[in-house]
């Protein structure tokens, strides 16, 4: 539980509530619409999908090509601009699929945190997440989201985090900029406004300060997706005084010439259908097994970058879940006692 001291750095964030709560709203009133149109509102899969148009949205979604290029390819499968249209709103997140773990689910306590970050973006503010038990710590969790800021979707994850015993902070990066601005769209445009090293910075002072904080046991580990992912590894080289456990989804690998820094024990999730990730492995491993840093790493078959964000037709259930067991299994194993 969190003591007074702790409290005190810690309110409730009405305008990032708002923005969500907005977001929730927008999709719910989406479903009944297209509901009342006879329209389909159940989730779409992977497999509907052209692997092509999934490929050019990764590219899209990660700043490679503009919105009117990737339209523009998908209309050389589909039929017409308005269908590319269409397939881009497919392949839109939502939320609303997202949230496993209410807010106000009663095994756990949410609040709003803030801390500073002095070498990055100043005052970063994110979601912490504990469980709504008597124990005073718990072994902790940072949560790196994706390359557009603290979405519905990662919020969830750190309260997944809290119900399986896991103090978990969400950071923002976008914080200084004023936050998460309610589509993945506009977050991925304000992110590629910061700069990547004082971000890099903001996410080394969370772990730091999930390390210090009273409600912790004084162990943390590092979950991170997509741009998070890439996080994750570095964390493992710059902070292994501080991580005692890394787990990468889908991330860019760190530099080969740092693998030997590495000190902490890897768990690295990677999607056979990701191809622009994977490209980096193989020279990757050779190093790891050069230096002899304890990892384990997991290709999941079939599965696509993102394969474990619920809010899009790239998540893949049955490799999410595995994923999921296999990293809690594996923070409760160096990160419990």
């Amino acid at each position: 539980m969190l003591d007074a001291r702790s409290a005190a750095s810690i309110g409730p964030d009405r305008r990032s509530a708002g923005r969500l709560a907005t977001i929730r709203d927008r999709w719910e009133m989406g479903e009944m619409m297209n509901e009342s149109k006879g329209e389909r509102t159940d989730r779409e899969t992977a497999d509907q999908f052209d692997q092509r148009i999934l490929d050019w949205y990764d590219d899209y979604a990660h700043g490679r090509i503009e919105r009117r290029d990737f339209l523009n390819r998908v209309a050389t499968v589909v039929a017409g601009g308005v269908a590319a249209e269409t397939v881009l709103a497919r392949l839109a997140p939502n939320y609303a699929w997202a949230q496993q773990v209410p807010a106000n689910d009663p095994r756990i306590k949410t609040q709003r945190f803030g801390y500073d970050s002095p070498q990055g973006g100043g005052k970063i503010e994110g979601l912490i997440a504990w469980p709504a038990d008597n124990k005073e710590k718990h072994p902790a969790v940072l949560v790196v989201h994706e390359n557009r800021g603290l979405n519905p979707y990662i919020e969830d994850v750190a309260r997944r985090l809290a119900v399986s015993g896991f103090l978990a902070f969400a950071p923002d990066a976008l914080s200084p900029l004023g936050g998460y601005p309610g589509t993945d769209d506009e977050g991925r445009q304000m992110q590629a406004k910061r700069d990547p090293d004082q971000m890099r910075e903001d996410f080394l002072a969370a772990a730091k300060v999930l390390r210090d904080h009273p409600a912790s046991t004084g162990k943390v580990g590092v979950v991170g997706f997509c741009y998070g992912g890439g996080i994750a590894n570095e964390l493992a080289v710059r902070a292994s005084d501080v991580i005692a456990a890394a787990v990468p989804f889908y991330g860019r690998q760190a530099a080969v010439s740092d693998a030997a820094k590495i000190k902490v024990p890897l768990l690295l999730h990677y999607a056979e259908m990701d191809q622009r990730v994977n490209e980096g492995w193989p020279a990757y491993e050779k190093a790891l097994q050069e230096a002899k840093v304890n990892y384990t790493a997991h290709f999941y078959p079939k599965a696509n970058h993102g394969f474990h964000n619920d809010t899009t037709p790239r998540y893949d259930k049955a490799s999410a879940e595995l994923a999921w067991t296999r990293t809690l299994e594996f923070f409760h194993k160096h990160l419990d006692g």
